[in-house]
């Protein structure tokens, strides 16, 4: 069996003043995710916000607890470097939830 772990990241940028400068934050963000985690990640919302921005993740894997931990890690991981203005949910689901 194989699981999917998404988490929906708001992220709020209260001192940043441009689109260029949100850009340079979430293309950091989502190569660290990437590369630490092994997550997908896209925007999908507020692309046209200069302080707020939408990330979703995605982790796969064969074991509910080793998904659910890496989701974890990740969440403490966004939590830590961006501390007050990070709202994130996590959903676990087994394949067969999906199909």
């Amino acid at each position: 069996m194989s699981y999917v772990c998404f988490l929906e990241i708001q992220l709020h940028f209260p001192e940043n003043g441009s689109l260029k400068g949100k850009r340079k934050e979430l293309v950091s963000l989502k190569a660290q995710l990437a590369r630490r985690f092994g997550a997908a990640v896209a925007e999908t919302d507020h692309h046209e916000l200069w302080q707020r921005a939408e990330l979703t993740a995605v982790l796969v894997g064969r074991e509910a607890g080793d998904v659910s931990r890496r989701g974890s890690e990740l969440e403490r991981f966004v939590h830590a470097r961006f501390p007050g203005t990070a709202g994130i949910t996590n959903h676990l689901r087994s394949r067969e939830d999906l199909l």
